[in-house]
């Protein structure tokens, strides 16, 4: 862990013990929340984990549900809570909040782990899958560099597009901290997003990683998407085919892979799906304009990455809806409660318009991060 998530780690664990939260709740917390997983997966001893934030234990994913419950939320479908939304009120036309629970990309640990603790505690939940992922055309390429990273102790960038040096050491974990987080830099920010997958194929090949192996190894197949989707608990929502941050494709490309993931859903579960989860979900990952596209592909909802619980203005916004991203470095059931009460994304929403911020959103970004 960094050394600012453990100052913000430890600025949530003050405001839960001296009660702020809990005394700004009613005025912070909103009407219910949207929570965000992706993997659930045993403890790791690896000491080189930099997608750990991405990961909980079947134990926390347990302790997550009984503490929504024991904060008096009721754990409902994201339809439902659209649903809500729309009419303006919390469940049985009351005041009753009520939380969601979401899975993104469509690893099979979500069929294989999280899903029978879910049904076991009765938990509905949504997957959004990826179809290229279930096909395996896709990429996992931020897995991929984990474990370039990992087995290497440099790794030869040279020949490609705008590398920020023809090498770069990965020897000691300090070394494959720097050089991830580097690698990352340049593949979401610098390069656009199918040079990026040209990088990571091209470094695959050179270092013998098999990418159609490692998806088959780590992602859900179309079956265990078909019987997922026999069960009224589970709702299947669309993540594009290919994974791409929408908003940094043209209005053209972006349409054609978020369509491509609804005909590829359509015909392998005979349905088309009426929710989507952007990829990453960042501000400069979407954009209002990738809002219409899913409007005009039949989407009834979206969900972003951007840190928040649900308001009743959300109801006129929502191919924008926030969510709360379960932190796999902060897997502690106070941090469940600090989520519910609102306050920390508040302080947030706070940030982003005060002129200079003081560093809080930066902090409170890394805080939730979203995604890769």
């Amino acid at each position: 862990m960094t050394a600012r998530r453990e100052v913000f780690k430890q600025a949530l664990a003050v405001l839960h013990k001296t009660g702020v939260s809990k005394a700004v709740a009613p005025v912070t917390q909103g009407v219910g929340a949207i929570f965000m997983l992706h993997r659930v997966l045993p403890v790791s001893d690896a000491a080189f984990q930099p997608n750990k934030h991405l990961e909980i234990t079947p134990e926390f994913l347990e302790h997550t549900v009984e503490r929504i419950r024991e904060n008096g939320y009721q754990i409902i479908s994201l339809g439902e809570a659209i649903d809500l939304l729309k009419l303006g009120h919390g469940i049985d036309h009351g005041r009753a909040r009520y939380a969601v629970l979401t899975f993104d990309d469509g690893f099979r640990d979500n069929f294989e782990i999280a899903y029978p603790i879910l049904k076991r505690l009765q938990a509905p939940f949504t997957i959004f899958l990826g179809s290229g992922l279930l096909d395996r055309t896709t990429e996992l390429w931020w897995v991929a560099l984990e474990q370039l990273v990992a087995n290497q102790s440099c790794l030869d960038l040279s020949g490609q597009p705008q590398a920020p040096s023809d090498t770069i050491a990965c020897a000691t974990l300090e070394d494959k901290v720097a050089a991830f987080s580097t690698i990352v830099q340049w593949l979401t920010q610098v390069v656009s997003e199918t040079e990026q997958r040209e990088i990571i194929r091209a470094l695959a090949a050179r270092y013998d990683l098999d990418l159609p192996a490692l998806a088959d190894e780590l992602m859900m197949t179309w079956d265990d998407a078909r019987e997922l989707a026999q069960d009224p608990l589970v709702t299947l929502g669309g993540h594009t085919h290919s994974h791409f941050a929408v908003a940094r494709l043209e209005a053209d490309a972006a349409e054609a892979d978020m369509a491509l993931g609804v005909q590829r859903m359509e015909k392998e579960l005979g349905r088309r799906p009426k929710l989507f989860a952007y990829p990453y979900g960042y501000p400069s990952a979407v954009s209002p304009r990738d809002g219409e596209i899913a409007a005009k592909l039949g989407f009834r909802a979206c969900v972003t990455t951007t840190p928040g619980v649900l308001r009743a203005n959300h109801a006129s916004e929502l191919m924008q809806l926030p969510r709360v991203s379960l932190n796999g470095e902060f897997q502690d059931d106070y941090m469940i409660d600090q989520y519910l009460s609102g306050a920390p994304f508040a302080l947030y929403d706070t940030a982003k318009w005060a002129k200079s911020g003081f560093g809080i959103k930066d902090g409170l970004s890394r805080l939730f991060p979203s995604t890769k």
